[in-house]
């Protein structure tokens, strides 16, 4: 079982609790990976992982974001099959039993979807429009009720940890990797304690960079753009060279002159920005910096 950690140092204690209590096998590992989180996290990993040895603590060196902080989890996991779920109790680790059943029925991987989503009505609306963009950008359905929580296969995930880009997004790594894939309805608990660390910035930014991952579609509409705009372009042109054949414009227009340098001269902008992020995350993959830096490992195997 692999969950990232963040602000969760009062519930950490209740979710291995219910994490060993809800296991239907004997074998298993519990992975923590903290992410740097400003509370007591990581002290609180500490003493559990010294009552339960079934627990490995992850303590990244910096906070490099939840995807990453999954990516460390995966890269330690040794089961055949493994869990991934947020650590704030609203993925009931209840489920897993279920999760596991529904695998056994000749899944790689079955994804919890979260049937009635008990979350505030700003992170479920902003959650919705993440995802329509997000499908709309990559050209891939997407599910907004179903995030991180679910059961993978050993196969799934070598194949995931073996994707070392920069630009990490678990969910729609788990979609290009395929593999027999389903679904699985699941009751969705209100958060315990805090409120959701994704605001509308970081949920933007998250956007942009999946966007830039996985999709060329910005490009494309660029370049559909400027066919449209050297159409218009051509199109006025013929209208008043027309217009001057038959002596209706004896001096140009000076508004239509500065209405079309703004246009053109914005449309350049938005295409060299658009060209200039695609470069940036290209330079970026191509330093191949770690994903991830671990400060600290507890428990298994551990090294410090």
């Amino acid at each position: 079982m692999v969950s990232p950690v963040y602000r969760t140092e009062n519930i950490l204690a209740e979710l291995i609790a219910r994490i060993k209590a809800a296991m239907p096998v004997e074998d298993f590992e519990i992975i923590l990976v903290d992410d740097y989180s400003p509370d007591t996290s990581w002290l609180e990993i500490e003493r559990l992982s010294s009552v339960h040895p079934e627990i490995t603590g992850i303590k990244l060196s910096r906070n490099f974001g939840q995807h990453y902080a999954i990516t460390a989890g995966l890269d330690a996991a040794k089961g055949e099959w493994v869990v991934v779920m947020d650590c704030d109790l609203q993925d009931r680790p209840e489920e897993i039993p279920n999760l596991l059943a529904k695998a056994k029925q000749g899944f790689d991987v079955v994804l919890a979807r979260r049937a009635n989503r008990q979350d505030g009505l700003f992170k479920r609306l902003s959650s919705k429009l993440f995802y329509r963009t997000l499908a709309w950008l990559t050209g891939s359905k997407q599910d907004e009720s179903i995030a991180n929580f679910g059961i993978y296969h050993r196969k799934v995930i070598q194949e995931i940890v073996g994707m070392r880009e920069s630009i990490r997004y678990f969910p729609t790594m788990v979609k290009w990797v395929g593999f027999r894939q389903t679904t699985l309805d699941v009751v969705h608990a209100q958060r315990q304690e805090g409120k959701s660390n994704y605001n509308f910035k970081r949920l933007f930014n998250l956007a942009l960079d999946i966007m830039l991952a996985y999709s060329d579609k910005p490009i494309r509409l660029v370049v559909k753009l400027g066919f449209l705009v050297a159409l218009t372009g051509f199109l006025f042109a013929l209208y008043t060279l027309y217009k001057y054949l038959h002596g209706d414009i004896i001096v140009a227009g000076y508004a239509s002159l500065i209405i079309s340098l703004w246009m053109l001269t914005g449309f350049l902008l938005v295409t060299l920005g658009m060209v200039g992020l695609y470069v940036g995350k290209t330079f970026e993959g191509v330093k191949q910096r770690p994903i991830y830096i671990v400060e600290k490992r507890i428990g298994k195997e551990s090294i410090q």
